[in-house]
Formats: C-alpha cells, sequence, structure tokens
C-alpha cells in the first residue's frame, strides 16, 4: 500500500483519493479512510526526506492533505445531515431499526439541547462508524445547521490533523515502513477505542432539584 500511495504522491491525484475515500466514509464506515489518510502523509514525509533537501513541488505538502482531509470530512457531515433531515420513509424506517441511531438521536438532541453536543459531536469523529450515527442523528434531529457545522468543521480539522501527524510523525521517526504505518494506525485505533468508550458510556442522570430533594 505504500508504494501504491508513495507513486500517486508526485501528483494531485492524492488529494483527490484522500478526499473521496473520507467524503464517502460517512455512509460506507468500512472504507479505510484513516487509513489512507496515514499511508498519505508516511509516505509524503518519507518522499521529501528522501529528496535530500530539495522539495518538489509535485509532492504534495502535510498542510495541503490535512487541508483536503478536514474539507472533505465536513463536506461528508452536511451531506449525510441534510439527506437525514429531508428523511423519507425508507431512510425513517432504517434509523428507526437501528438502536444505535436512535439512541444517539436521542441523546445527541439532549446534548445539543444542554450546549453540550458539540463535545460529543467530535469524540464521535474519531470513533469507529460515530461521525455516521451522529451526522444522521442530526439531521433526524431537525437540528439547526449553527448547532451541528461549527462542532463538525471542528471535529473534522482534529481528526485530519491527528491522523496526519501520526503519518507525519511516523515517517520522521521510522521512516516509509511497515513499521511506521503500524505504529500510527495503533495509535488511531487507540484512540477510535477511547472515543467509542466515551460514547457508550451512559449520559449522567440529572441532578433532583431543591424541591424535589425536600
Amino acid at each position: 500500500m505504500l508504494e501504491s500511495v508513495g507513486s500517486l504522491s508526485g501528483g494531485p491525484w492524492i488529494y483527490a483519493v484522500v478526499s473521496l475515500s473520507v467524503l464517502l466514509d460517512v455512509f460506507l464506515p468500512v472504507l479505510p479512510s484513516g487509513v489512507l489518510v496515514i499511508t498519505a502523509a508516511t509516505a509524503v514525509t518519507a518522499g521529501t526526506g528522501a529528496a535530500a533537501g530539495e522539495v518538489s513541488h509535485e509532492v504534495p505538502s502535510i498542510l495541503a492533505l490535512t487541508l483536503s482531509a478536514a474539507t472533505a470530512s465536513v463536506l461528508g457531515d452536511l451531506v449525510a445531515y441534510r439527506l437525514a433531515w429531508r428523511g423519507g420513509e425508507r431512510l425513517d424506517r432504517a434509523i428507526a431499526r437501528s438502536r444505535r441511531l436512535t439512541s444517539a438521536q436521542e441523546r445527541l438532541g439532549g446534548a445539543l439541547a444542554r450546549g453540550g453536543g458539540g463535545v460529543l459531536v467530535v469524540i464521535a469523529r474519531f470513533a469507529p462508524a460515530g461521525r455516521s450515527i451522529v451526522s444522521f442523528a442530526a439531521g433526524t434531529a431537525h437540528r439547526r445547521v449553527r448547532e451541528f457545522l461549527p462542532w463538525s468543521a471542528l471535529a473534522g480539522v482534529a481528526w485530519a490533523a491527528y491522523s496526519v501527524a501520526l503519518g507525519y510523525f511516523g515517517g520522521q521517526w521510522l521512516g516509509a515502513s511497515w513499521l511506521a504505518t503500524g505504529v500510527s494506525l495503533l495509535a488511531l485505533f487507540a484512540a477510535g477505542a477511547g472515543a467509542a468508550y466515551l460514547i457508550r458510556r451512559p449520559a449522567p442522570a440529572p441532578s433532583p432539584s431543591p424541591e424535589r430533594a425536600a
């Protein structure tokens, strides 16, 4: 895979491949968008380092790679959000049959109403399929765009920066090797497991009012 990505890093194709993978990831969570971003960052870093200080203009920069992944992430979130907002009988039935989507819709709606849903959007971006669940839940719950979009943008930037940073430092320290990619992927999966744990934690019960306590 490193060789395949490395062959693309000489032109703009790497931007298109990464953007398309991240964009479609919200509908097909099985796509290895995170793996691709890390591998691309590792290949780019090793490629620029192997150039003996001469950085080719054709090699995509780390910043451009981060912006491509973050932009595609936000666009994918918005598409899923708008589709869920408009709804439809088939989509409504699919969401009603999914316990994860129904639970996420209830929890996200309550969290956004309390002003704390933004943190959940950011955390869910790192969890497997969490981005899809949150985006569809926000749309079906008819949350306002200004309640969802800023946090989606922050989540996309945080996820892209973290993924690219893993590939960048892995390439700097270990070179373009499977070891570098493997260590970076372990760090990505660890963040995903931690995010999934935080999402699945039951929401804290509201504290009783003074009148009820009395």
